[in-house]
């Protein structure tokens, strides 16, 4: 399968999950229009508490639709949306792109991949054992974090389902996500 997208969403709260819409629009250096995440300095609670200067590196959630097809299985109630993404991806490995990367999303929008979410404790008040159904660990034993990307917007325009993603590496060498 090519990479798509196949599910976009948005809330103007701060909620954990977001209504899945047909379209939304990505602001270069805002993200989300409309969105509670929305801003050049960060927007997460959490984040604002600790720093509220802080750039917001967390503008545009993403998480492949494989991990929804893996937590179905396992007995979870996931879907589009409803651990907070605003994009859902079918066909490409988000977690294997470098920091930097950038997705082409649609005719005009692009993001770029600065790391992974942290998975929190609100996953486990969505549906309990949902935050160890997202962790794992590598071979080398360190902490493997499965809840998605994150990035900020470059580049603005509408993003829809069906919308196709092409993948821009930064160049050599290639950074591993950290959390962000």
């Amino acid at each position: 399968m090519n990479p798509m997208v196949i599910a976009v969403a948005m809330s103007a709260a701060h909620t954990f999950s977001k209504p899945v819409v047909p379209t939304i629009v990505l602001l270069k250096g805002l993200g989300v229009e409309g969105d509670a995440h929305q801003g050049v300095t960060v927007k997460h609670r959490s984040r604002v508490k600790a720093d509220p200067t802080q750039p917001n590196l967390r503008q545009v959630h993403l998480i492949q639709g494989e991990l929804h097809d893996e937590l179905q299985l396992a007995g979870f109630n996931v879907a589009e949306g409803t651990m907070g993404e605003n994009i859902t991806t079918r066909g490409i490995d988000l977690l294997a792109l470098p920091r930097g990367a950038r997705l082409r999303l649609g005719a005009d929008a692009v993001v770029e991949i600065t790391g992974l979410r942290n998975p929190c404790a609100q996953l486990d008040n969505y549906q309990k054992g949902l935050t160890a159904a997202v962790l794992g660990r590598h071979p080398d034993g360190s902490l493997l974090r499965r809840a998605g990307v994150m990035g900020i917007v470059v580049e603005g325009g509408p993003v829809s389902a069906g919308d196709a993603i092409r993948t821009e590496l930064p160049p050599l060498p290639h950074l591993s996500l950290e959390r962000v």
